[in-house]
């Protein structure tokens, strides 16, 4: 089911009324009800008893027993349906905002790998409504209409600090890297740091990822590396076996210096090495600006990966 602009949300737009800075420390009483319809849109009602006949009650009952297992907790509430039970601690006001992104990057996991799977039959079976992709295209519109700087991307929960950013320079990179799963894997873990304020752990994952994209490629093309280059010595490699075209070389000649002087310098000075006896602090600036600098260089690097492959 789209999303139905009412009469209202449309002057407010209108009228410019709209968040222009996303906000991070609250997800608000009606987005999580509007996730909730999505969550019922998509996997269904999940009434049943009989969970053996009901595809819908069995996804709810293995959501509850995943959050209990990783909260610690023997159940998370009473109720007459495991949909209830979970929908109704989510709906809870006393829990903090990363709670609730923990249990929304839960709900929508499953929503993108097992309801992908069993559209067909729960439509069919349970009367749902609502594909995966569209339920988290939904979700991710609801975030940027309510203000919420997150989004579901790549199959989990990130932290968006610029819409243009975001669909212009991350999301292509997560395009990208869906051929190269090392590079992915510690792209995403470098976000899932970033949400949760690890930002020294985010800088190290940002430079894993560029290093391993560059190992990938230079195994996709064949060209003698060693699995313990560093980052300097894989840019070396890939510009000396032309990665970047000939016709390009004028306009990037400062190319090696960018990618040497940005994210791995930007690691080695504040990810990397000891503290000693100071404790460095890595301020959310230089760990937006590093991962967005990974993400272009990224996407950079797979594009023209791409077109010598041609």
């Amino acid at each position: 089911m789209s999303m139905f602009e009412l009469y209202s949300a449309k002057q407010k737009r209108l009228n410019g009324e709209v968040p222009d800075v996303y906000q991070y420390d609250e997800l608000s009483s009606k987005l999580k009800n509007q996730i909730v319809h999505i969550l019922e849109d998509t996997i269904g009602s999940g009434n049943a008893v009989d969970f053996a006949n009901n595809l819908s009650a069995e996804i709810y009952q293995q959501i509850h027993k995943i959050l209990c297992k990783e909260l610690g907790v023997r159940s998370l509430g009473y109720g007459n349906s495991y949909k209830n039970i979970v929908f109704e601690y989510f709906l809870r006001e006393d829990l903090e905002v990363e709670e609730c992104l923990d249990i929304v990057d839960l709900f929508f996991h499953v929503v993108d790998n097992v309801v992908r799977k069993n559209e067909r039959s729960l439509m069919n079976h349970e009367g749902t409504s609502q594909s995966a992709d569209d339920a988290i295209d939904e979700l991710n519109e609801r975030f940027k209409v309510a203000g919420v700087g997150y989004q579901f991307a790549g199959g989990e929960i990130i932290r968006v600090d610029s819409e243009f950013i975001h669909s212009e320079v991350v999301q292509p990179a997560l395009i990208i890297l869906q051929e190269f799963d090392g590079a992915r894997l510690e792209f995403l873990s470098a976000h899932n740091h970033y949400r949760h304020q690890r930002y020294s752990e985010a800088l190290v994952d940002c430079n894993k990822s560029f290093e391993s994209l560059m190992k990938a490629i230079c195994s996709l093309h064949e060209w003698d590396f060693k699995p313990t280059d560093t980052s300097k010595k894989l840019i070396n490699i890939c510009l000396s076996n032309n990665l970047i075209p000939s016709y390009m070389q004028a306009q990037f000649n400062h190319f090696q210096g960018l990618l040497e002087s940005g994210v791995p310098t930007i690691r080695n000075k504040e990810g990397s090495h000891g503290k000693g006896n100071e404790i460095s602090t890595v301020s959310i600036e230089l760990v937006s600006y590093t991962l967005h600098l990974t993400a272009a260089n990224l996407v950079f690097l797979g594009e023209c990966s791409k077109k010598l492959s041609k």
